[in-house]
């Protein structure tokens, strides 16, 4: 096993030139965020997303999807009335507790992720308990983690065939089972900030997929070729045509549109239904009710860190902000205990084990996290290399767009 490289810790940033990165003045996000927006006060988009949402009538919202719901369900039983992607969450035991209640007859898609945990298959099992109709469908893991390391290399998202296939599968199954009506969570646009536009967005569209859906610029057809990767393999990565699309008429819609969305009211009602939370700390993470079901997501949010300056840590810590759950005063102090630590664990399991499903080394890794690292956003010694502790964490210098 590789050890952190902290041979340039010493005498570290001799004349480095220190910046500022311009911060949210409500919550603690940072400018680096893509798409983020911080007006002339200094509140980024999502926080004023969240004012906005004062105005809404939810009542008149939730008479919207009422009406919704009866256009699209089965008059005569023959069909589903709905898909709902599920990955066990939750969020996705939510919005299937929700359908449930107003009488929808669903069925939920789970789009398997690459490496599921014990708990994450145990919550898995827990919504399949509701009282829904489910599907599973797995990819050919063979071929995932030749798609998971080139995600890494290329992208510095191992993710990468996840964010693909849980927005391609379930529709690919609305169009097979002619449900047309896909049930989405929240618009994650409006939770996190981005694009005023998408942020209005009460619907998931093609569009949208493109722009916002994890893609990052490589097309399913770019890895016909690669490490022996096959366009029969990649047939679940592939979104319906527009033609094929229309033919089913299917449309997706985001139910934080129309019910008022809040991570921790989700999972106290999926708490109430069977969900299991974490049994202690999730590394890299301020709260124990996210992200369990795959143990790469800590590959994944720690190259967020090393690009953009912020992990989950800070996504947990903004969203409990702009409720009033936590002052930004304690939020600075938890993200910096929290947010950004070399991921050497995830969910108990370790990294080197994680790495080997896909042939790669820890040394490999660390070279990779290099390659991805915004090298403006952390201290460098006066030659230029990363400084890291013996731990291989990295030490966050401040930075400003002048």
């Amino acid at each position: 096993m590789g050890n952190p490289r902290d041979d340039h810790e010493s005498g570290a940033a001799k004349g480095t030139r220190q910046k500022r990165i311009r911060y949210c003045t409500r919550c603690i996000m940072p400018e680096t965020k893509p798409d983020l927006f911080i007006d002339e006060e200094g509140v980024c988009s999502a926080c004023r997303n969240m004012e906005n949402r004062k105005a809404i009538d939810w009542d008149q919202r939730r008479g919207e999807l009422k009406q919704i719901l009866e256009k699209y369900r089965s008059k005569d039983g023959t069909r589903y009335d709905c898909i709902i992607p599920v990955s066990g969450g939750k969020d996705s035991h939510y919005q299937t507790i929700r359908m449930l209640e107003f009488g929808m007859n669903p069925l939920c898609v789970t789009a398997t992720t690459c490496s599921l945990s014990e708990i994450g298959r145990r919550n898995i099992e827990n919504l399949k308990s509701l009282g829904v109709d489910y599907i599973e469908v797995t990819t050919n893991r063979k071929i995932r983690r030749k798609i998971n390391r080139l995600g890494l290399e290329q992208l510095g998202d191992i993710s990468w065939p996840e964010h693909v296939t849980i927005f391609t599968i379930p529709v690919r199954m609305a169009m097979r089972f002619r449900a047309p009506l896909i049930i989405w969570g929240e618009n994650p646009q409006h939770e996190y900030g981005g694009p005023a536009a998408a942020a209005d967005d009460n619907v998931l569209t093609r569009r949208w997929l493109e722009e916002f859906g994890g893609m990052l610029g490589l097309r399913v057809n770019d890895l016909v070729g690669v490490n022996g990767i096959e366009r029969k393999h990649l047939i679940q990565y592939v979104y319906p045509t527009d033609e094929e699309l229309r033919e089913v008429g299917v449309t997706g819609l985001f139910l934080g549109y129309y019910l008022p969305w809040d991570g921790y009211n989700n999972v106290l009602i999926s708490q109430a239904h069977g969900f299991e939370t974490y049994p202690g700390p999730v590394e890299g993470a301020l709260v124990n009710y996210e992200n369990l079901d795959n143990m790469q997501t800590g590959i994944h949010d720690y190259f967020k860190f090393l690009k953009y300056g912020f992990g989950r840590a800070t996504d947990h810590a903004c969203m409990h902000i702009r409720r009033g759950r936590l002052s930004r005063e304690d939020a600075v102090r938890l993200v910096k205990i929290h947010d950004g630590k070399f991921p050497w664990e995830y969910l108990g399991h370790r990294l080197e084990d994680m790495l080997a499903e896909m042939d790669m080394s820890v040394d490999e890794f660390i070279r990779i996290c290099d390659k991805f690292t915004n090298k403006k956003l952390f201290l460098q010694d006066s030659r230029g290399n990363l400084v890291k502790d013996r731990h291989g964490n990295l030490t966050k210098v401040n930075y400003d767009n002048e």
